[in-house]
């Protein structure tokens, strides 16, 4: 149990389903009240396989590639920090136009709930305490990504622009700072005898 806490929280932080709620609302505004739900089931069914996937089959494609885990974990760590800093800098995201029939799965399926956060903390978390733990986690989080999506509208007014932007940016920090600490164990690693 203890693993899956260990687990839960970065991915947590990696999904950021209350980041992404804004974007969620911005994406899905336009569309007829009775899409919505399509879209959901479709975002949370394309995050999960895509997330579940690259899990099975991404330390074999490592392997082949000959990347070892302390270079993954520099490079993972490195890049959580860029995206976590590019979105914490950054001011209110272009919206996109979209094709209404793919929307659940591309952009919010992939990249919005399961993107480069969530793949590089995943293969990491894997290392660490293993398949079960990770896949449980994983699960979990994107089901919780759905349940904040499914009550977009009302969790938007609760928290309203400001509460939705901070909640935002504290995720962002604490991805920055998961990201800081996987950079050190991956030079830990490399520079220990």
């Amino acid at each position: 149990m203890k693993d899956f806490w260990l687990c839960f929280v970065p991915l947590f932080v990696a999904v950021d389903a209350f980041g992404v709620l804004p974007l969620f609302i911005g994406l899905t505004q336009d569309l007829d009240r009775a899409a919505v739900p399509r879209v959901l089931r479709q975002s949370v069914i394309t995050a999960g396989a895509v997330a579940l996937l690259f899990l099975a089959v991404g330390s074999a494609v490592l392997r082949l590639l000959g990347i070892t885990i302390a270079d993954f974990m520099i490079a993972g760590g490195t890049l959580l920090f860029v995206v976590s800093m590019s979105d914490m800098l950054s001011a209110e995201k272009s919206r996109r136009q979209v094709d209404p029939d793919s929307l659940g799965a591309v952009p919010i399926g992939v990249p919005l709930i399961t993107g480069p956060a969530v793949l590089t903390t995943s293969i990491l978390l894997l290392n660490q305490h293993g398949v079960a733990p990770t896949a449980a986690a994983l699960i979990v989080n994107i089901l919780i990504a759905g349940v904040v999506f499914h009550h977009a509208e009302r969790l938007h007014a609760f928290l309203g622009k400001a509460g939705s932007k901070a909640i935002s940016k504290v995720a962002g920090l604490l991805l920055a700072a998961i990201g800081v600490m996987i950079v050190r164990r991956g030079l830990t690693a490399i520079l220990s005898p």
